[in-house]
């Protein structure tokens, strides 16, 4: 395939270009369907909303809010009033929007103005969920009341459908993360054109699985979050493989291989190892389907296409633009000393050959420090506190931050996160009397009732990510409801937050064994060892404890937030560890995969483990680490991305690769590979005999044999015999067949 795509290179590269061209007139013209089914099945939450969807249509809709602060008299006085009132009834005019309550009209006015007079707030009610309310519909809705602003009197919008049109431009964090992954590709490859391979191939993978991901989301529910986590990961395999690939070919252009062989064998071996490591990201991304959270099939769909199109890109395309550059893929020191003094010797040298001749010397103080600064890292995920993150997270400088701060300054911190018990029956009046004594509660409303469902409006005292707000949900659902004899659940967007946290922590486990076993297997079957998959499997739960600790330090604990400016600390998103895991342990098979596939290539050729783990180390490590530094920078860039989920992941996601790479891969894993010594490869003959056989390394050409005895028969010859059927040829070599199977 390598030297078809190598010689029939303009083909190949038209079929491409000609496919992206297509799939991204398509997805235009076809335009995006995108739908975040976010549905938790027989939980409280899930049933409140559908009693309210069915009683109150218009209120079933996302609620945002517009909140105003005078600095000085009062919210009441004729002139503030003559400002906000026709905009609120501006507002209320347009398509799209169900109910807008104020603090001027109606009896329950009086509660939307704080004690002191100076902010009120009023609630805007679409007919809509949030995702799905048009971003035009909401932008006319922030600049109507933004309008009505002068000195003295503020406004601020927030809630959900409000913080979807104050993120930045779409795809700023992709150029961005393009840009650090060029700079690093330039240092490494000394070379502009051996740089503008790994982001062209990248490219071309990420553009045809987001054009995919957007015409498949008109036959199937795909979440908005699905093209952004696929661009995210398909940036950093996608430039990851090639860069395996084109490190590779450069190798063997400078032992003197002529371009087209160079390339073949380049495809070959790391090729080969690519497709493997892009099958392994594809098995932990689907990993996510056992959790049964049916919102996450998207996000598998969209990333799983993603990579695949990105693994096609690096077998395919790009050894058509190898073909096209043919030496220039070197810089232009290389080509001239290549010239002059003639091929290099395969060696490794340098820091990389001296690092791994450390490792060798001393493996245990190597494992001690390594495991010593993963454990440190570690230790704040104890304190690991799965919730969701809302607008008191944002950054100062947006409007949603803004209005936060204004209702938790005027009517308490509780207000931001009010919960809806939902009542079907029962005595209702009891069960208002049951919450107003709860401890915890602020303050209570009951809504007239409709079709025989009444809603209660309970303001906590405490924050919506507060553990007291959590222990008040339980409090109501298993004390006071009971106690009051009614049927109703406890809804609202705290109480599905503390839900899905809840089903997300109990699948987790299911989820977790799931991608390790799947993990094990594949490198059993790659490697034909037990000791190498289950070294991987110990080495990514390390990875994972490791990065979820910084994780929690950051986000959770507040430590560098604001150098950056990532807004105000608090819970873990409860969907993040089971993406980022996903993601986690596809990315780290990767790097196990190309480290221990050149180990494997050298122990079979030698049968010296300590040469194969200090070789395999020494020529992959520095590839290994440009590939992660690659990573670090394309995921970090998805900070800018404006979603704080993303921002998240991008962060975890960075600290992992980084950990994974610069201390697992590069020192705990061949250190204890030291340790452990030929065991590394050890494998019961019952189970090698019924394992299939899956080379991730080339099969290698028998070498010729001496010449058989005279007159002893020939029965196996290799190459083309110029010569009558049945006429002898002197001195041909042959080589017998062997008795014993060939380790693979």
């Amino acid at each position: 395939m390598a030297r078809w795509c190598h010689r029939h290179r303009l083909v190949v590269l038209l079929l491409w270009v000609g496919a992206l061209f297509g799939m991204g007139f398509s997805a235009s013209t076809a335009g995006t369907d995108y739908a975040n089914v976010f549905s938790l099945p027989n939980t409280d939450s899930k049933k409140a909303y559908d009693l309210m969807e069915k009683a109150f249509p218009a209120r079933a809709g996302d609620t945002d809010t517009v909140v105003w602060k005078v600095d000085g008299g009062s919210v009441r006085d004729a002139d503030v009033r003559a400002r906000i009132q026709p905009a609120l009834e501006k507002i209320a005019g347009m398509k799209g929007v169900g109910d807008v309550a104020g603090p001027y009209t109606g009896a329950a006015g009086a509660a939307q103005v704080s004690r002191d007079g100076r902010i009120a707030y009023a609630q805007v009610t679409f007919t809509q969920r949030a995702n799905e309310v048009p971003k035009e519909l909401v932008q006319d809705v922030v600049d109507t009341a933004q309008g009505a602003e002068r000195d003295g009197l503020r406004v601020e919008l927030g809630g959900q459908a409000i913080q979807r049109v104050q993120e930045p431009p779409t795809g700023l964090a992709e150029m961005v993360g393009l840009v650090a992954a060029a700079v690093v590709l330039f240092l490494a490859f000394g070379s502009v054109f051996a740089m503008l391979l790994p982001i062209a191939v990248a490219v071309f993978g990420v553009g045809m699985g987001l054009f995919g991901t957007q015409l498949l989301s008109h036959s199937t529910d795909i979440p908005d979050l699905a093209p952004l986590l696929a661009s995210l990961i398909g940036l950093g395999v996608g430039i990851d493989y090639a860069l395996f690939i084109v490190t590779r070919h450069r190798r063997g252009l400078l032992r003197g291989l002529e371009p087209e062989e160079s390339v073949i064998t380049a495809m070959n071996t790391s090729g080969r190892a690519v497709l493997f490591a892009g099958g392994t990201v594809c098995i932990a991304l689907a990993g996510m389907l056992v959790t049964n959270l049916r919102f996450l099939d998207g996000v598998v769909i969209g990333t799983s296409l993603t990579v695949v199109l990105s693994v096609l890109a690096a077998t395919t395309l790009l050894p058509a633009l190898l073909g096209f550059l043919g030496p220039r893929v070197l810089s232009r020191r290389q080509r001239r000393r290549l010239a002059e003094a003639g091929p290099e010797p395969e060696r490794a040298s340098g820091l990389a050959a001296r690092w791994s001749s450390g490792v060798q010397r001393r493996p245990r103080t190597v494992a001690a420090l390594a495991l010593v600064v993963m454990a440190v890292l570690a230790v704040p995920v104890l304190s690991l506190r799965l919730g969701a993150t809302d607008q008191g997270n944002d950054d100062t400088t947006t409007t949603t931050r803004q209005a936060y701060d204004l209702l938790a300054e005027g009517f308490g911190p509780g207000f931001n996160g009010p919960l809806q018990v939902v009542a079907d029956g029962g005595d209702t009046a009891a069960l208002v009397k049951g919450i107003e004594g709860t401890e915890g509660v602020a303050r209570v409303a009951a809504l007239p009732p409709a079709g025989g469902v009444t809603v209660v409006q309970v303001v906590p005292t405490t924050s919506p990510q507060s553990k007291e707000t959590d222990e008040l949900i339980d409090t109501l659902r298993d004390e006071v409801i009971p106690r009051a004899g009614a049927s109703a659940h406890v809804g609202g967007v705290t109480a599905v937050s503390k839900d899905f946290a809840t089903v997300t922590g109990d699948r987790l486990p299911l989820f977790v064994a799931t991608i390790i076993g799947l993990g094990f297997l594949l490198l059993l079957v790659a490697f034909r060892s037990l000791v190498v998959p289950l070294t991987a499997a110990v080495m990514n739960l390390i990875a994972a404890a490791a990065s979820f600790g910084v994780l929690v330090a950051v986000f959770q604990w507040g430590w560098g937030l604001d150098l950056l400016a990532l807004g105000k600390e608090g819970p873990i998103n409860a969907f993040l560890p089971v993406i980022m895991l996903s993601l986690l342990f596809g990315l780290s098979m990767d790097y196990q995969v190309f480290l221990v596939s050149r180990m494997h290539e050298e122990w079979v050729h030698t049968r010296d483990n300590a040469r194969a783990v200090r070789v395999g180390l020494a020529e992959t490590s520095r590839v290994i680490n440009s590939a992660a530094l690659i990573m670090v920078c394309v995921f970090l860039a998805f900070v800018l991305s404006g979603d704080s989920g993303a921002a998240m992941a991008g962060v975890g996601l960075a600290a992992a690769v980084a950990l994974d790479a610069f201390v697992l891969r590069t020192a705990l894993v061949p250190a204890a590979m030291h340790l452990l010594g030929s065991s590394n490869w050890w494998l019961p003959a019952w189970l090698d005999r019924r394992l299939p056989h899956l080379a991730v390394e080339p099969a290698e050409d028998p070498a010729p044999g001496p010449p058989p005895d005279a007159g002893g028969p020939s029965p196996v010859g290799h190459g083309l015999l110029p010569r009558p059927p049945g006429a002898p040829v002197d001195r041909a070599p042959v080589t017998p067949p062997s008795t014993r199977r060939r380790p693979r």
